[in-house]
């Protein structure tokens, strides 16, 4: 149980990237007040949460109305994960990335720091995988819903104390720490699509001939 809760944290926190959306943040809210950048800060959190609990809910729900096997969808989320993972280490940083993303002062909790810095496609696929009602029980589903909201609470406590972190690490260390996170996504992006691919074989050894 412990083990499965330290996955699910780590592969949140690599998909969400609360060290690299710092960095996004500071650029965005450069001369804003105090005040304007803790309302930007919490609206961006209140949007991400809300995004990732639709597709937390709806997900799965809009993947079988369409049709859709969870192992299919597995192997392409896998696969888009990996890619993610892939342009986090060999490609620009996140933060390089999305600092060029211009936006007027209104649009700035919901693009580019809502989408895609916090709530990612890779995050909105994850949050899909990690529910799968047909794998994991409500409950499981309620703490992942936990676990989820604990990284965009620290995402919001990091924007707080955003200025330190980057006077201490800089760009160059939040660049870094991407691309750490972007080797541990490969891996269990990896996972996602042997899982996905076991299952997809499973279902259709057992599928009787007609």
């Amino acid at each position: 149980m412990f083990d499965s809760l330290v996955v699910q944290f780590v592969v949140l926190w690599a998909v969400i990237d609360p060290i690299g959306s710092i960095p996004v943040y500071l650029a965005k809210t450069i001369g804003l007040s105090p005040e304007d950048r803790r309302k930007i800060a919490r609206n961006a959190i209140l949007i991400s949460f809300g995004i990732l609990l639709f597709f937390l809910v709806m997900g799965q729900w809009l993947l079988e109305a369409m049709q859709i096997p969870l192992s299919a969808f597995q192997i392409a989320g896998g696969l888009v994960l990996l890619l993610f993972a892939l342009s986090m280490i060999f490609g620009e940083s996140k933060p390089d990335q999305e600092i060029k993303i211009r936006s007027n002062l209104s649009e700035l909790a919901v693009y580019p720091l809502a989408v895609p810095s916090i709530a990612s496609p890779g995050a909105m696929m994850a949050v899909v995988l990690l529910t799968d009602n047909h794998r994991y029980s409500i409950s499981d589903q309620f703490i992942t819903t936990g676990i989820m909201l604990s990284v965009l609470v620290i995402t919001y406590l990091l924007f707080l104390v955003a200025n330190r972190i980057q006077h201490l690490i800089g760009n160059a260390g939040a660049a870094i720490i991407s691309r750490v996170m972007g080797l541990i996504l490969s891996a269990v992006a990896i996972n996602n699509i042997l899982l996905g691919l076991r299952d997809f074989i499973s279902q259709v050894a057992n599928t009787p001939l007609s």
